[in-house]
């Protein structure tokens, strides 16, 4: 076992960059979508090749919008299933499909998978280019599929700060809050991409770090991108134990 991972608990993917928004707050820009995905089955292995060496907790599927790509997500989580990963997330805009039939059978896909939990991003960035009709379909969907379905905002500068875009987010949270939902803690946007671009001027009153790195002499989580990159690897080429093996910060 290699030393950098003696705390390794959680495996994460980043199915495609292809997203259905275009949000200013976005940390990593246009999300310009080229079609490109982590294939579903390569992934699923990789799941299981790890879960034969370390003890993993916890599995989180996001992008982008990974359900432009239910059945690559589904792939995932059915594994992480198999190998006894307790926590199964996902992280969506739930602006999948405008289709309501679709929608349904994509809920429908996930909770047969094992997904336990969906973190729902709503808040004032998402809902100025994603309509907010399909997102409360899907929500209102997986509820009835009985999975657990927590409202995800994103705070500028922090969660009780006073400006215009936190407010917005409150009484959006206030309707999904009124219907039963559950509004999670969400996160803090830092600055980076067009957050940097379009929010410059918040900026400068928040310390906010990004939350996705990770200390690459104590890696924690194991993330993958949508080519199959890996811990400067690549799970197409490579197997994800040998890649974890070699690895050295």
């Amino acid at each position: 076992m290699n030393r950098f991972f003696k705390e390794l608990d959680r495996i994460e993917f980043i199915v495609t960059m292809g997203c259905t928004g275009r949000c200013r707050h976005c940390s990593e820009g246009s999300h310009e979508f080229g079609g490109e995905h982590i294939d579903g089955a390569v992934a699923a292995a990789a799941v299981e090749q790890i879960c034969s060496a370390y003890g993993i907790s916890s599995l989180m599927t996001f992008g982008g919008e990974p359900l432009l790509y239910p059945e690559t997500v589904c792939a995932i989580h059915r594994a992480a299933v198999k190998c006894g990963i307790k926590y199964r997330d996902v992280i969506t805009n739930g602006y999948f499909s405008k289709d309501n039939k679709r929608i349904e059978e994509v809920a429908e896909m996930l909770a047969e998978s094992g997904v336990n939990r969906v973190l729902l991003s709503v808040d004032v960035f998402h809902q100025e280019t994603i309509p907010l009709g399909p997102v409360e379909h899907f929500a209102n969907a997986m509820k009835k599929k009985g999975v657990l379905t927590e409202i995800s905002p994103a705070w500028l500068v922090s969660r009780t700060h006073d400006n215009p875009y936190n407010t917005v987010t409150k009484e959006l949270l206030e309707k999904f809050a009124g219907r039963g939902f559950e509004v999670g803690d969400g996160n803090i946007i830092f600055p980076s991409g067009n957050a940097l671009k379009y929010l410059s001027e918040y900026m400068n009153e928040t310390t906010a770090e990004n939350p996705y790195e990770d200390d690459p002499e104590n890696i924690r989580s194991v993330g993958f991108s949508p080519d199959g990159s890996v811990l400067g690897g690549n799970i197409y080429k490579t197997p994800i134990l040998e890649i974890m093996e070699n690895y050295s910060p």
